[in-house]
Order: C-alpha cells, then sequence, then structure tokens
C-alpha cells in the first residue's frame, strides 16, 4: 500500500481504477470496489487486463457488487461442451460469447458508463493492444484467454489472446487521464519451497509468475493508492471455490487503504 504525499484522495477531480489479471484471485477486485463504494469513492475510467478487464467492464457497466460476483459463480470454467475442436487451447472461448451477450446486451464500449481500457496481447504482431471503442465482447473474451487453457480470440483477422502476457497491469493507459490513480494487482509472486518446484509445469508457472510480477511491480508502485493482498497466493488461479474468500480479502485491504487514505 502506498499514498501519494502530494494529494488526497479526497481532493482528486477523477480518479482511475487499474486492475490487473490473476485468475479468480481477481475476486478481490470487486472486494475493494465494494470498499470504495462505501467509502464513497468512485472512479470515472478504468483499465483492465484479463479478469481485472471483466471485473472493469462490469464496474463500468453499472453493475452491483453482488451482479459482477455472481456473474463468476455462474461462468463455467470447464464445461465439456466449450472443449476446443480444431483450435489451439482446450477451451474454445468463443463459446462464452452468450454468457457475456447476456451480460453487456449492447456489446459496445460506447453502452459503458465509463471508459474502459482492455488490454489484450495480439498474437500474431507479438505485441499488445488496447481497445477503447467498438465492438466489446471479443476483445472482454481476448484478454482473459488465459494460455494454454482457452484458445485464441480472432478479432480483425488476427489472433489475440490473454493482455498478462504483454501488460498484466495497464496502468500508463490512465496516466494523464485522472489525477488520481488507484491499482490493484492480485498475480502474487511470493516465496515458494523446493517442494513446490519439482516438476516442468510448476517451474514453468514460477518463472511465468515472477516475469508478470517482476513487471507490474513497479507500475503497481507509481500508484497514488494500492493494494497487493499477499494472501490471494493461496487461492488458485483457477479454483472457483475460492471466489468468496478472494473477494473478502480484497474487500477487508481495501477498507484498510480507503481509511488511511481519507482520514
Amino acid at each position: 500500500m502506498t499514498i501519494d504525499t502530494h494529494m488526497k484522495i479526497s481532493h482528486a477531480k477523477s480518479i482511475g481504477l487499474v486492475l490487473s489479471g490473476g485468475g479468480i484471485r481477481g475476486m478481490a477486485h470487486i472486494g475493494l470496489i465494494k470498499a470504495m463504494q462505501e467509502h464513497g469513492v468512485e472512479a470515472q475510467m478504468v483499465a483492465g487486463t484479463s479478469v481485472g478487464a471483466l471485473v472493469g467492464a462490469l464496474y463500468a457497466n453499472g453493475n452491483k457488487v453482488e451482479e459482477m460476483l455472481q456473474f463468476f459463480k455462474d461462468t463455467p470454467l470447464f464445461q465439456y461442451s466449450f472443449f476446443a475442436i480444431g483450435k489451439p487451447g482446450f477451451i474454445d472461448t468463443e463459446r462464452y460469447f452468450g454468457i457475456f451477450k447476456r451480460h453487456f446486451p449492447k456489446d459496445t464500449f460506447e453502452g459503458l458508463r465509463k471508459p474502459l481500457f482492455v488490454v489484450a496481447t495480439d498474437l500474431l504482431k507479438g505485441e499488445e493492444r488496447v481497445f477503447t471503442s467498438g465492438e466489446l465482447i471479443k476483445p472482454l473474451l481476448a484478454s482473459a484467454a488465459l494460455t494454454p487453457v482457452f484458445s485464441p480470440v480472432e478479432i480483425e483477422g488476427s489472433l489475440f489472446a490473454d493482455g498478462g502476457i504483454m501488460n498484466n497491469f495497464p496502468k500508463e493507459y490512465l496516466d494523464g487521464q485522472t489525477d488520481y490513480i488507484i491499482g490493484s494487482n492480485v498475480s502474487i509472486a511470493g516465496e515458494v519451497q523446493k517442494k513446490d518446484l519439482k516438476n516442468s509445469l510448476q517451474l514453468a508457472g514460477r518463472v511465468t509468475s515472477l516475469m508478470i510480477y517482476a513487471s507490474n511491480h513497479g507500475k503497481l508502485r507509481e500508484c497514488d493508492l494500492y493494494m497487493e493482498p499477499k494472501e490471494l497466493e493461496k487461492i488458485g488461479v483457477l479454483d472457483k471455490k475460492g471466489i468468496e474468500n478472494a473477494f473478502t480479502i480484497g474487500y477487508e485491504h481495501g477498507s484498510r487503504i480507503l481509511e488511511i487514505a481519507l482520514s
């Protein structure tokens, strides 16, 4: 947690909210949003990657906290009928389109109540891309298409996947747009034991999480206020049983940092 000494949150004319990727741990973002609402703090624009983009879209859409949580509880992660056939990845990401359409019937960024910046990775060009206008659902699906579990999403003739590959904490898209930035990072990479690195999969996962954490950390500390709950590391990235726990952790941490920021 950090608080900028040059400006208090109560003096801010506009607030930006940056939400990282991190799978189920991203329910902590919703906990932070609940704490913000209880403290009378509202962001005017949002930037997010992966689950952060999904939570950000629901927030920008004006959904209630309970509706946000229910969205993730109701959305299946591994469903037999969603298995990919003839596509890379185990799950066909585009099979989720109908589920998302029920929550975002207008399917446009312009249909949201707040500006939203969604980051995805263009696999063919090897670069990140930020989506801010036009079609909404496909960029959201692409941003959250965690490889190799979920298949890439085709947009404008290219293939897009998880935004966290290139930019898991897209703060730069709010720099200069607002005068106060709140950041929430749920991609935690704490200390592990030798027993946690017994095979190639564990080793690859550890290296990936360290790379993502290193790229996040500097930008996170540049925020006027941020949270990074270490307790989230005990929750599996794709473990839906951790939804309520991650939400509670985010709410408790969010309440604490906001109480200090507003004191």
